[in-house]
């Protein structure tokens, strides 16, 4: 068994919004600061970048940065800065963990959620590289998984309701400055996003496919399949919403079986990584604001869905740059410490 804290760990994309919730959580997690490389653009090197209350690092730059003796990299870049750099990590034999989405319905490379697939992990030799998921599905699949043991799940609708922070530091930046036009009665200036975010909701995140879905919702329906089950049939609307932090998600769970409203909030309740606030007691149910910083999945509002035979509904919100990006992706490489390294 070994111990992440005693392992050689570098946070490829360290200045980001993922990369900097990484540095805090490893910081949390005790593992010591000489143990963590923080990596960035050539034009980010030599910023510093604090390491939790620990201390701060300077950035390396990813052109010139040797992988060689670090034992897990902790990958979030961009899509195409991932898929130069990561192969070569790995070929030095570092085992990357990948936030971006360029690996992750490759065949080879496990796409992985510690609380629904953690076994996936083992398979991590084809290529030495593990992806997270998307960061909505990540928290659909926690709360789906407990009930999929209960009752095979035949079908998923589902609507999100995803920050800005989903789409960086800029977008988040705009929905601030767009705020601030309004109430100074100024235009609101959109460069990030593809309409006015501030007082307004956008039904598109990500780009349009030849079929009408867009990109997001296409990752969420083929990520699902891949990590709980091929079978699962799954509609989903992508929402960009003006919230920060913390992605919510809607869903709507037709099951092959029966299952009640008691029996699935005992599943959820036990199983790892969940909070259930499902009182009957009136707005007992959780937000993003109260959700930001925080680690678990919350799961409310469980009820039946009586349009189908046998339908549950659930509302699920969780910190989507914590546990949908950085804490899943740490949960693998403790799990990768303990179990295989």
């Amino acid at each position: 068994m070994t111990s992440l804290k005693k392992l050689k760990i570098a946070v490829v994309g360290a200045t980001g919004n993922v990369g900097r919730v990484m540095l805090s959580i490893l910081a949390e997690r005790g593992v010591p600061i000489e143990n963590v490389q923080a990596v960035a653009s050539e034009r980010s090197a030599g910023r510093e970048i604090s390491y939790g209350e620990v201390g701060v690092l300077k950035a390396n730059s990813l052109d010139t940065f040797d992988f060689q003796g670090v034992s897990i990299a902790l990958f979030s870049p961009g899509g195409k800065v991932s898929a130069e750099f990561a192969p070569k990590a790995a070929a030095l034999g570092c085992v990357v963990i990948d936030n971006t989405s360029h690996f992750r319905n490759e065949p080879d490379v496990p796409l992985v959620v510690p609380e629904v697939n953690a076994e996936m992990i083992a398979q991590y030799t084809k290529r030495r590289i593990i992806a997270n998921p998307n960061c909505s599905l990540i928290q659909l699949a926690v709360a789906l998984k407990p009930l999929h043991n209960l009752a095979l799940i035949k079908r998923v609708v589902a609507s999100t309701y995803q920050s800005v922070s989903g789409a960086g530091k800029d977008a988040m930046d705009e929905l601030l400055n767009q705020t601030r036009a309004m109430y100074m009665n100024s235009p609101a200036q959109s460069h990030h996003l593809p309409r006015t975010i501030a007082f307004n909701v956008i039904p598109q995140v990500g780009a349009f496919r030849e079929d009408g879905s867009t990109d997001e919702e296409w990752k969420m329906r083929v990520e699902l399949q891949k990590i709980l089950s091929p079978d699962i049939q799954m509609s989903v609307t992508c929402v960009r919403v003006p919230v920060f932090i913390g992605h919510s998600v809607a869903a709507s769970i037709e099951f092959e079986s029966p299952i009640t409203r008691e029996q699935a909030q005992k599943a959820l309740k036990a199983a790892p990584g969940i909070i259930v606030t499902d009182i009957t007691e009136e707005s007992d149910y959780v937000t993003p604001i109260e959700c930001a910083g925080e680690d678990p999945v919350y799961v409310s509002r469980i009820r039946a869905d009586d349009s189908v035979p046998y339908g549950l509904n659930l509302w699920i919100v969780a910190d989507n740059v914590r546990k949908g990006a950085a804490l899943n992706a740490i949960q693998i490489a403790e799990i990768l410490a303990k179990d295989y390294l």
